[in-house]
């Protein structure tokens, strides 16, 4: 893959591009119109197509939030076109890497030292390139280690990227003004936290601590004295990602296992830790060669307080769901219904978010569930695109915690339906009894 030998890093040049892709769009739709024109039958695809294909460039090329975005978006299939899924699921696995003299200064600038300086061997071309930072290959007395070493500028332009990402998402997501705004907050806040380095070493450390005598489960050890704001030094993880493995026509009982593995590390840190690993696309997990998952990131951490994780799990326990009162009374504390909604709003909003939780709760209600099969999917994506099209839903519902939780839980859901797994789902089952 051609490497970039620059980044954008001021405001100016970051916004510059935008402009030039907002341009670029422009011109893809005078195209599309004018062959319209003869072709009056033509449909959308291609004008999805040339646009996806633009924007993705240009968010590869800027990194940081604007690229994490689009990585976001392509976890969300039921909510854009298929090529722009299509083109932004580049961004969970590769994005054009860096050039090897932009690394050594940016490593410089952060270290005080080349890598040749600190470690035995450090090899300039990364092995995996995605939206904050790449990874090197690199050894030190005998260990193989992954560096991983965040772009230039990233942290200090989330706020003003988010900015300029507006207009892209108000026009691809379809939000109100006011949802958009609470989605952007969320996702900067988030995002800030991902860009300090500090703070990941930190709850690297401390997640897999906690999720160490999971099952099939394992995780690089990291090192604080060779890390910084800026660089995590962690062990290397030999392995493949799900799209390798996959390839590798593994079996039915090893795709369980890997599946299993993947359900109970979520549900143990959402039940027990009341804290999760909230970027569960397939860049961030390895099958290793022993066949256990490999966890390499944890860069997103979404804590779940009570006034969340209560009324929210609750409405999985049956008795809840099937108390009208009780489920109304959950709703109305995580701000699905709110305090102004008339009596036919209540009644719409109540039949509406009950058929929403009791299809995100299929896989809780029983002892196993099969992802293998299509129905459970498509009955999630029918229902997502019946309520995009809906009024009633253009105005912002549910606290912000939905954000990362929804996303976090139906990008687990979709591993699993790659890997086609049937897993035990009464492993780790929410825990209602509040603490005393």
């Amino acid at each position: 893959m051609k490497t970039q030998k620059s980044i954008p890093v001021t405001k100016v040049e970051r916004s510059a591009k935008f402009v030039k892709t907002g341009f670029q769009i422009g011109g893809n739709y005078i195209k599309h119109y004018s062959k319209k024109l003869f072709n009056p039958e033509m449909d959308r695809e291609q004008l999805n197509e040339d646009n996806a294909t633009d924007i993705y460039k240009s968010l590869s090329e800027l990194k940081g939030s604007a690229l994490k975005i689009a990585q976001m978006l392509s976890m969300d299939k039921n909510i854009l076109p298929k090529s722009y899924v299509d083109k932004f699921t580049q961004s969970q696995y590769n994005a054009p890497p860096l050039s090897g003299p932009l690394i050594v200064r940016t490593f410089t600038k952060n270290f005080g030292k080349t890598p040749e300086n600190i470690f035995d061997t450090f090899n300039l071309n990364s092995s995996n390139a995605a939206s904050i930072g790449q990874v090197h290959q690199a050894t030190l007395d005998g260990k193989k280690l992954a560096i991983k070493i965040q772009y230039p500028g990233v942290g200090d332009s989330i706020s003003s990227d988010l900015k300029l990402v507006k207009p892209f998402a108000f026009r691809l997501l379809g939000m109100s003004e006011k949802e958009l705004n609470i989605y952007i907050k969320e996702v900067e806040e988030r995002l800030l936290e991902e860009t300090d380095y500090e703070l990941e070493v930190r709850r690297s450390i401390e997640f897999s601590e906690a999720c160490k005598n999971l099952d099939h489960v394992v995780f690089p050890k990291y090192y604080p004295l060779l890390s910084g704001k800026r660089i995590i030094t962690m062990d290397w993880i030999e392995g493949l990602h799900l799209k390798e493995f996959l390839k590798t026509n593994p079996s039915q009982e090893l795709k369980n296992k890997i599946g299993q593995a993947l359900w109970d590390f979520y549900n143990f840190q959402q039940h027990q830790l009341r804290a999760v690993h909230a970027d569960p696309h397939p860049g961030n997990f390895m099958i290793t060669p022993e066949e256990n998952l490999g966890v390499i990131d944890f860069g997103c951490i979404k804590e779940m307080p009570d006034d969340f994780y209560y009324p929210f799990f609750s409405l999985i326990s049956s008795d809840v769901i099937n108390d009208k009162q009780k489920t109304i009374d959950a709703f109305r504390k995580l701000e699905m219904i709110l305090p102004n909604d008339t009596n036919e709003q209540i009644e719409f909003y109540y039949k509406a978010y009950r058929e929403m939780i009791e299809l995100f709760a299929k896989p809780y209600v029983s002892d196993s569930f099969d992802f293998s099969k299509p129905e459970f999917f498509e009955q999630l994506y029918a229902y997502g695109e019946k309520i995009a099209k809906m009024p009633e839903f253009k105005q912002a519902r549910g606290v912000k915690h939905f954000i990362y939780v929804n996303r976090t839980n139906f990008g687990l859901y979709t591993i699993l339906h790659e890997l086609n797994a049937v897993v035990k789902t009464n492993t780790f089952q929410p825990t209602l009894e509040k603490k005393s």
